[in-house]
């Protein structure tokens, strides 16, 4: 299947763990993730640099901004 902005992130072939934390966070499409940031997503339980990889390569498939890194000069949250 070829992802799509509204491709749900269900469907993205991630774990459990992972999908629970996105959906538990708002995160309900590829569209809801464009943008977002490496640090943001890293931060919920659940979502590790495997997710993190296979989020990236899900939003390039979908023609989405890819995961953002943080701006090295703003605060951390």
């Amino acid at each position: 299947m070829k992802n799509t902005p509204q491709t749900p992130v269900m469907e993205i072939g991630l774990a459990a763990p992972a999908v629970r934390a996105l959906t538990g966070a708002g995160y309900h499409t590829l569209s809801d993730l464009a943008g977002a940031s490496r640090a943001e997503l890293a931060s919920l339980h659940g979502i590790g640099p495997n997710a993190l990889q296979q989020i990236q390569r899900a939003l390039e498939a979908a023609g989405l901004t890819a995961l953002q890194e943080p701006d090295p000069g703003s605060p951390a949250r």
